[in-house]
């Protein structure tokens, strides 16, 4: 995104540095294949595709908007990291893997089916679920929203979509504007617990626990799919929460409690935000080691 920019490849550095421990040994790592043509165009249509690869630079940077920013190597990174959420499903849905950690860039929440936002280009989650749909049958996917930021594109896309369920926490009012309790989707398949600027751990586990959790339950899914922001981390310079590392294995834990009751465990997580560096290589570690069913110390 260029010198200076909060989504930077530190981010990805950080998280290989602290995943690079004894301790997580037993993960089994794969890179992530670039995503095929057909996969993309079950959320954005072609013409969408063909714009963002004709907007790449053949040397510095180009903007997209204020924000978004495209460099010679950037297509590659987009289709590497949707390729990423789809192999990731593939491992999963197949009983390979019993779940599944995407560490990739840039992000794709924010990113509607016909635009790009907030440094997103591909909606990552979005080709996931559907991915997981016509190549694996899930009749419903569920998909849970932690990042400090709403995920507006995730909410567009499936807005009027009974087979998905979205749910968010999130910071407002905050950028992108969007995320409010009143927002539920053509089905009520859209559930938004919005948090106040300063809100702690508490009010986190509070609005899991009231808002998101018991409509996945009922919701039962076939997958549920993470976009895994952490951003929401007291030292994260871009959000106003106050969420520790804990706070992000606790609600890890809780999400695989239900998916081992409703989905056979079958759980696919995909890094969204976090510009601490190394607040979001803590967290990452303390997401995946829920993920392997590793007590932490003090959760």
């Amino acid at each position: 995104m260029g010198p200076g920019h909060p989504e930077r490849p530190e981010r990805l550095r950080a998280i290989e540095r602290g995943l690079d421990q004894t301790r997580f040994a037993p993960l089994t790592r794969m890179s992530a294949p670039l995503a095929e043509s057909e996969a993309l165009q079950r959320v954005h249509p072609q013409s969408y595709l063909a714009a963002l690869e004709q907007a790449a630079p053949r040397e510095g940077y180009s903007a997209l908007d204020c924000d978004t920013l495209m460099c010679p190597k950037t297509i590659e990174a987009v289709w590497r990291a949707a390729g990423g959420a789809i192999s990731a499903v593939d491992e999963v849905m197949s009983g390979r893997a019993d779940n599944a950690f995407v560490a990739a860039r840039p992000p794709g929440h924010h990113a509607g089916a016909h635009n790009p936002m907030g440094f997103c280009f591909v909606n990552n989650v979005a080709v996931a679920a559907r991915h997981a749909q016509a190549a694996h049958g899930a009749e419903r996917v569920a998909i849970v929203d932690f990042d400090v930021h709403h995920g507006n594109g995730t909410q567009e896309i499936f807005w009027a979509d009974e087979t998905v369920l979205f749910c968010s926490t999130h910071q407002a009012p905050f950028y992108p504007g969007t995320g409010g309790r009143n927002e539920t989707g053509a089905h009520g398949n859209v559930v938004n617990a919005p948090l106040l600027a300063g809100s702690t751990g508490d009010a986190f586990k509070e609005a899991m626990a009231d808002r998101i959790l018991p409509r996945l339950r009922d919701f039962a899914p076939d997958l549920i799919l993470i976009s895994a922001g952490f951003d929401a981390h007291e030292r994260d310079p871009l959000g106003g929460l106050r969420l520790r590392e804990v706070d992000f294995y606790d609600a890890t834990k809780r999400l695989m409690d239900i998916a081992d009751k409703r989905c056979g465990g079958r759980i696919v997580s995909m890094l969204e935000g976090g510009y601490d560096v190394d607040a979001l290589s803590r967290c990452v570690n303390s997401h995946v080691l829920a993920l392997l069913g590793v007590q932490e110390a003090g959760a």
